[in-house]
């Protein structure tokens, strides 16, 4: 018999009178399974050589390291025990689609786009003596979630997983998990390490160690235009899981937790900046992005303050800081009769300091490669293309919608993402309950309610592929939406 948290999440669905679309549930890959499609693409020695190189991954060698080891590299701490371990069902129902999906109506979910668990892992392989095995492990967990998720088509869809190492290798693996896999959902490599080229030089024995980041949107090597332009060729909407974890060095050595919080928010707003800042929706106004698992605060804190920046800093405004402007006589008659008498027997340098002015770079509009003649434009550069995955029991979720609060009335994209097959959700029958919460307590309108759980869903994925939800549970409903209905 259902247990009253199934019966209360299938009554809301009835309830709301709408499909409800989890944009990001995840897949518990089942390693035997996947290491066979990693050997029936590479061979068995590439088998080997993948599983060698992942006992020395960052998660991995933590795993093996005593606290002084750890202290001595700073080796931040990754997550244990990661999954669901005493609701065993929920363990096996992330892992095996028939499971997921003969429990859809229990869990008042209509249809969900799963990401893969194991990406983290594979995106880490960044050194060009990695190549092949990142290429090739990329590719593998890609046939194995087209095999194992093809039957459930009419009720969830898996993405692939896009390596960004260079736009070729990206475009290659992007067209192949289309054409050939019939794959519609991209999970990128937002952020890329890349060594500094002044370490590998100066300091070789510090460059393994140290890293600059490939934000892939702004001051990359690389052109990825030609990236964008092939998603949209192919309409898939490009989404990005990365967390601070993929990157940074500076966290603590003992405490997950302490790691955990805010770092898919740190990675999603530096590749959002990138973006934004690159110009990127500039040039491809029909190129949606997903941002997943770091809830939509940070967004609105962005876009906020991209409003603000550009308030203080665009091209016209930025002139009124030209240090050439400032009234020299007038700063120093003001030094000499404001100023105490530390401050007028420096006279002579300050009015030096005033000539040195600052240093100046040649382009001095930041905003050059996303030009704006109003603020206006923001519309449609930041709140139509960006969409952010939120997870049902972040109570900021109804910040998104707050039109008073967010600059110029904006209503951000949210998303719905269940997150299911991770720690964070303990029973995964409540994700739909936990989310209408927000509506019981008066946080959230249902018109909110029905974006999140919705609208924003389906705009993400269909409006690049009108055909995306052919075939599916939510067919009807979501051609009706993308008509304008």
């Amino acid at each position: 018999m259902p247990s009253p948290v199934a019966l209360r999440s299938e009554e809301i669905r009835k309830r709301v009178g709408h499909p409800i679309v989890d944009a990001d549930a995840h897949n518990l890959e089942l390693t035997p399974v996947f290491l066979d499609f990693v050997a029936d693409i590479g061979g068995g020695d590439l088998r080997d050589r993948f599983e060698r190189r992942l006992r020395v991954s960052d998660g991995w060698a933590w795993a093996q390291m005593s606290d002084e080891e750890r202290r001595y590299s700073w080796r931040s701490a990754r997550a244990w025990w990661a999954a669901p371990a005493a609701n065993t069902l929920d363990r096996a129902t992330a892992s095996l689609p028939r499971l997921m999906h003969e429990r859809m109506d229990e869990l008042g979910i209509d249809y969900a786009v799963v990401y893969p668990t194991w990406r983290p892992g594979l995106l880490r392989f960044e050194d060009e003596q990695d190549e092949e095995i990142r290429r090739v492990s990329c590719r593998a967990l890609n046939a194995y979630h087209a095999d194992i998720y093809g039957e459930a088509a009419e009720r969830m869809t898996p993405a692939a997983m896009i390596p960004m190492h260079t736009p070729q290798e990206a475009i290659e693996e992007l067209t192949y998990a289309v054409e050939t896999l019939g794959l519609k959902v991209g999970a990128i490599a937002s952020l890329v390490r890349r060594p500094i080229a002044k370490l590998e030089q100066e300091a070789p024995a510090g460059a393994s160690v140290s890293h600059r980041l490939d934000l892939v949107g702004l001051d990359s090597d690389h052109d990825y235009d030609p990236f964008w332009a092939k998603c949209i060729e192919l309409g898939v909407a490009p989404a990005c899981h990365a967390s601070a974890f993929e990157w940074e060095v500076h966290g603590s050595v003992s405490n997950y937790v302490y790691n955990h919080i805010g770092a898919f928010a740190r990675a999603g707003e530096a590749f959002c900046k990138a973006l934004f800042m690159g110009g990127v929706t500039r040039r491809f106004p029909a190129l949606n992005v997903a941002f997943l698992e770091g809830g939509v605060a940070w967004a609105c804190e962005l876009y906020a303050g991209l409003v603000s920046h550009w308030e203080k800093r665009n091209a016209d405004t930025i002139k009124d800081l030209d240090p050439e402007l400032v009234d020299r006589e007038l700063m120093l008659d003001l030094v000499d009769r404001y100023g105490n008498d530390a401050i007028r027997s420096r006279r002579v340098e300050i009015e030096k300091s005033l000539a040195a002015g600052g240093p100046t770079p040649d382009v001095v509009d930041d905003w050059f490669r996303v030009p704006m003649q109003s603020i206006e434009e923001i519309e449609s550069l930041f709140v139509e293309p960006f969409y952010f995955g939120c997870e049902a029991d972040d109570p900021m979720n109804t910040w998104a919608f707050n039109t008073r609060v967010n600059p110029l009335g904006a209503r951000l994209k949210a998303i719905f993402s269940s997150d299911i097959g991770h720690w964070d959700v303990p029973d995964i029958r409540a994700v739909v309950a936990e989310s209408y919460e927000l509506v019981e307590d008066g946080l959230m309108e249902e018109d909110a309610f029905r974006d999140f759980m919705f609208t924003n869903a389906v705009t993400l994925y269909g409006r690049m592929n009108p055909r995306f939800f052919q075939g599916t549970a939510v067919e009807a409903e979501a051609a009706k939406l993308l008509r304008g209905g």
